[in-house]
């Protein structure tokens, strides 16, 4: 009896947190809309649904999906009191994001061929990119979006699962890759084939760098990093990518006013109050404002923070909901994390090993850049809040990279999920 309440317990917790939460804005400043209830009612069950069939089906690890949920829904519920045209569409990409969370999954795990095509990747990569920077539209000071009839879409989005599988997909095949031999004064110079690797890889930021997305290269560059340490790459090699790297930030830096602009306001928003530092200095009085338990709903003042619904969505949580309400977002991108990794170290599969964790750590250093750079850890970057903030092109590609990992949870090759829950018993 014990066991199955302690199934159940989470999909009751985060069912109660959903009937609460629209309770709120059915409520709220005495506007009672049926519209939000209805909506409420069909959200609630699609998450009880798309649970109930994974736990049915044992498809993989069961928390992916309750962990992404319980960050959507306090997104929602921010977004939606912040600006209800903006929380309706917000819910109408959740619903589409739970559709494609089930199609990757399937999709991923009835594909047998993602590791033999390692090129594949680069060339769609750099195929949108070249079209963002011809045909895009800028937004913020970064031309990153793509306009496709009446919709508006991020590619960047997508390039970030391509940049993983590339990566996941040249470390299993390395041995059979060649490497780089370039004709010189009648000699060849060759290069082992972690160079072709590392080349294709920055030429990715590169890319990013024309684009203005600042934050989008680091988090590649983490990314990669990481993949490289993980699959033993040459000490020396990694040096050399980390000392390129702060070269580029450095020569970036000299070379652009915008960053030195960004790296200003870091060091000292108060400088510029009203001008370019006012969104840091308005995100960090509502973070200040907010005390441990928070204004409650509908009693901060968010709406004065620039952007608030994508770039500072943190800083409206943590105002409305206090710090113990920002602390459990922290702990539930933990959890996050923590399921992708033990996910990654229990597949024997170096393909699916290196596309998991590259995912979790999308997920990671995504949710590091932005929360850091919300709390002045770090300087700003314009990336969103995995799962929380406002954008279909942001929600709809963390379910579709959270289906994956879900694939990979449940590979019936490697019973990754059987010793998921065998650990989860000890």
């Amino acid at each position: 009896m014990n066991s199955v309440y302690k199934l159940y317990k989470p999909i009751r917790m985060l069912v109660l947190f959903n009937l609460l939460s629209f309770g709120l804005l059915y409520f709220y400043y005495n506007q009672q809309n049926k519209d939000v209830l209805l909506l409420g009612m069909v959200m609630i069950g699609i998450l009880f649904l798309v649970y109930k069939f994974i736990q049915w089906r044992n498809f993989g690890d069961e928390y992916l999906f309750l962990i992404a949920s319980f960050l959507v829904s306090m997104g929602i519920l921010m977004i939606y009191r912040l600006d209800a045209a903006l929380g309706k569409q917000q819910i109408l990409w959740f619903f589409i994001g739970s559709g494609l969370f089930l199609s990757s999954f399937v999709i991923y795990r009835a594909v047998s061929f993602w590791d033999r095509i390692p090129f594949v990747y680069p060339l769609i990569s750099y195929g949108l990119f070249i079209a963002t920077q011809l045909f895009g539209i800028s937004s913020g000071g970064a031309k990153n979006w793509l306009s496709i009839g009446p919709y508006v879409v991020q590619p960047m989005e997508g390039i970030k699962l391509l940049f993983i599988f590339f990566i996941a997909a040249f470390l299993k095949n390395r041995d059979r890759i060649s490497g780089i031999s370039i004709p010189l004064k009648g000699k060849r110079l060759y290069f082992d084939n972690m160079y072709l690797l590392m080349a294709l890889s920055f030429l990715h930021m590169v890319f990013l760098i024309l684009q203005r997305e600042w934050g989008g290269t680091l988090l590649f560059f983490f990314i990669y990093l990481s993949l490289l340490y993980v699959f033993d790459a040459p000490f020396r090699f990694l040096l050399g990518n980390v000392l390129l790297a702060v070269l580029g930030g450095l020569g970036g830096y000299l070379a652009l006013s915008h960053i030195q602009q960004r790296v200003a306001i870091w060091l000292n928003p108060w400088m510029d109050v009203s001008g370019s530092g006012f969104q840091v200095v308005q995100s960090l009085f509502a973070l200040g404002a907010g005390g441990f338990f928070g204004k409650g709903i509908g009693l901060g003042n968010p709406q004065y923070i620039p952007e608030v619904t994508t770039d500072f969505i943190f800083s409206a949580i943590a105002e409305e909901m206090g710090i113990f309400g920002g602390v459990s977002v922290v702990l539930l991108y933990f959890l996050l994390v923590y399921r992708g990794v033990k996910i990654a170290l229990k597949s024997d599969d170096s393909f699916q090993k290196g596309v998991a964790l590259g995912i979790t750590a999308l997920f990671g250093y995504q949710t590091f850049i932005i929360i850091g750079g919300v709390i002045k850890l770090i300087p700003l970057t314009g990336i969103t809040l995995p799962f929380i903030s406002y954008g279909g092109s942001s929600l709809i590609t963390s379910f579709i990279a959270l289906g994956i990992l879900q694939g990979v949870s449940s590979s019936k090759d490697k019973f990754v999920y059987k010793e998921l829950t065998d650990d989860e018993g000890k």
